[in-house]
C-alpha cells in the first residue's frame, strides 16, 4: 500500500499545504494519507470529505542537553558559511549580549565552532542531539505511532522546526523514507541548519536546488526535485477568487483612487513599519504624491495589530487589512506558529494583490506575491547603523534579496524623500520594470502556479516507486 504521512508543523504550513489542493491531489496518488499535525486536530474540520486520517502530535519540549547539541550544530553551520552575509548576520544577531551561565555556554560554542565547523563535525553534533532525546517519552510515543501506522513515505512540509526533530528521528529508526519541502526563499542561504537529515528534498526552483547542493554537500543531485511552491497556488484557485466590487465594498475603498498597499513585517524585523506608514499618509495629505491615491495597510499574520493603535487613531483615513488568522493553542514554545489562516483571509489577500496598484514593503516575500500580479514594488529600508532606526538596510545584502535588487525587479527607498519620488515615478510608468519582474518570478519560483499541488503529489508518489 502507498501510504503517505504529511507532517504539518505550523500555521504557514497549514496555509501552504492544507489550503492549497495538495490533499485532494495526494488522495488520488496514495491509498491512504495521514496528517501528522503540530497544530490541534480541531483545525481540520473541513477535511472530513477527503479519505484521510488526522493525528495530533504531542508537543515535544526540548531539554537542556538537546538544546546544547542543537546550538552547536546550528552555530557550526553558520560559521562554516559565514562568507554569506545572511549567515554572518544571523551569527552576529545571535551572539549573547550578557554573561549569564547560558550566554557563556553559547559564547564557548561560538569560539569552538569558529575553528571546528567541518561537515562531519556538524553531523556528529546532530547525532548527539538525536541521541539526547532518543529515550524521551514523546520520542517513544512517536515511534509507537509510526510502528502502528507504517506510512510508506513521510513528507515534512518544513525543514527547520527543532521540535520536530524527534519525529524525524522516529522515522529514521522505523526505516521510513522521508522528504522535506524547503519552506521559504531565504531558508538555505541565510538560516541555520535543517532539523535533521532527510532522504529527499522538494525545492522551489533551480536556484534553490543549486543552493541546496552547495550548503548540504552530502545531498545527491537526484534527490532534489524542483516543484515550485504551494505558497502562491491559491492565486489561481477558483475558490479564493472574489470580485473587485466586493473587495472595494468590504474595505470601504474609493474606486476612483489608486491603491498603495503597504504590507508590514512582524515586530521582530518591522519596528520601522509605523515610520514608513506615517511617511506615506503624510505625503498623501500634503499632496506630495501627484496622483489620487489611498493607503491600504496589511499587517503581518504572525501578530495582531495592537502595535499600530497610535497610528490608527491618528490617521483614520488609512484602510487596514488585519489578516484573519486564529491562535489555535496557547503556551507553545513558538506561539506565532500556532496561528492559522481562514479561507476569508486567503481571499482577502488575493483581492489585495489583484486590485492594488503599488506594493510597498520591507524586503518581504510579498514582493513576489505582488509581482505574480504584475504589480510594481518599492522596498523601504529606512534604518541603518548611523540614523538610530532599526537597521533594515542590512537585509539588502542577504543573498536571496540581492538577486531581487540586482535583477532590477524592485526599487529601493532608503528615506522618505526617495520613497515619495519613487511612488510618483512608479505611478507615471507602472510597467517600467515589467520584464524584470517576470524574469524574477521565473528565477525564484521556477514552475507554473497552475498544477503545483498535483506536481508535488506526483513527485511524492514517484519517491515511493
Amino acid at each position: 500500500m502507498k501510504k503517505l504521512g504529511v507532517v504539518i508543523t505550523d500555521g504557514v504550513g497549514f496555509r501552504n499545504f492544507i489550503m492549497s489542493d495538495l490533499l485532494a491531489e495526494a488522495v488520488n496518488q496514495f491509498d491512504t494519507v495521514i496528517i501528522y499535525s503540530g497544530l490541534p486536530e480541531s483545525c481540520y474540520p473541513k477535511l472530513n470529505n477527503l479519505k484521510l486520517e488526522i493525528k495530533e502530535l504531542s508537543v515535544f519540549k526540548e531539554g537542556k542537553i538537546t538544546w546544547a547539541f542543537r546550538k552547536w550544530k546550528e552555530i557550526a553551520h553558520l560559521q562554516k558559511h559565514k562568507n554569506f552575509y545572511g549567515m554572518n548576520d544571523n551569527l552576529i544577531v545571535g551572539y549573547p549580549k550578557n554573561n549569564s551561565l547560558r550566554s557563556i555556554f553559547v559564547k564557548s560554542i561560538y569560539f569552538f565552532t569558529k575553528y571546528v565547523n567541518t561537515n562531519s563535525s556538524i553531523l556528529l553534533a546532530e547525532k548527539l542531539q538525536f541521541l539526547s532525546f532518543s529515550k524521551n517519552k514523546i520520542t517513544k510515543e512517536y515511534i509507537e505511532i509510526l510502528k502502528k501506522d507504517q506510512p510508506s513515505h513521510l513528507f515534512f512540509t518544513h525543514q527547520r522546526p527543532p521540535y520536530l526533530a524527534p519525529f524525524l528521528f522516529s522515522a529514521i529508526q522505523s526505516k521510513i523514507p522521508t522528504s522535506t519541502f524547503i519552506f521559504s526563499w531565504d531558508n538555505l542561504a541565510s538560516k541555520g541548519r535543517m532539523l535533521g537529515t532527510f532522504d529527499k528534498f522538494l525545492v522551489w526552483s533551480q536556484l534553490m536546488k543549486d543552493e541546496m547542493l552547495y550548503f548540504y554537500p552530502n545531498v545527491k543531485n537526484e534527490n532534489v526535485q524542483i516543484v515550485g511552491t504551494p505558497q502562491f497556488e491559491p492565486y489561481v484557485l477558483e475558490k479564493y477568487k472574489s470580485s473587485r466590487e466586493n473587495f472595494f465594498n468590504k474595505f470601504g475603498l474609493d474606486n476612483t483612487k489608486k491603491i498603495i498597499c503597504y504590507s508590514c513585517a512582524d515586530v521582530s524585523i518591522g519596528p520601522n513599519d509605523p515610520i514608513v506608514i506615517r511617511a506615506i499618509v503624510e505625503a498623501i495629505k500634503n499632496k506630495e504624491i501627484k496622483f489620487d491615491v489611498q493607503l491600504l495597510v496589511r499587517t503581518s499574520p504572525a501578530e495582531d495589530d495592537s502595535r499600530f493603535k497610535a497610528i490608527r487613531d491618528e490617521f483614520p483615513e488609512i484602510i487596514w487589512n488585519v489578516p484573519k488568522w486564529v491562535l489555535t493553542r496557547e503556551n507553545h514554545q513558538e506561539n506565532w506558529s500556532q496561528r492559522i489562516p481562514s479561507d476569508e483571509d486567503i481571499s482577502d489577500l488575493r483581492s489585495v494583490l489583484e486590485n492594488s496598484d503599488l506594493s510597498i514593503n520591507m524586503c518581504s516575500t510579498m514582493s513576489l506575491d505582488f509581482m505574480l500580479f504584475d504589480k510594481p514594488v518599492i522596498n523601504t529600508v529606512f534604518g541603518n547603523l548611523q540614523n538610530g532606526l532599526y537597521n533594515d538596510q542590512r537585509f539588502l545584502n542577504y543573498i536571496h534579496y540581492k538577486k531581487v535588487i540586482d535583477g532590477n525587479a524592485v526599487v529601493i527607498a532608503k528615506d522618505e524623500k526617495q520613497l515619495i519620488e519613487q511612488i510618483n515615478q512608479t505611478f507615471k510608468n507602472p510597467s517600467e520594470r515589467k520584464k524584470d519582474r517576470e524574469a524574477m518570478i521565473d528565477l525564484q519560483i521556477g514552475q507554473n502556479l497552475q498544477g503545483t499541488s498535483k506536481r508535488i503529489a506526483s513527485t511524492l508518489a514517484a519517491f515511493h516507486d
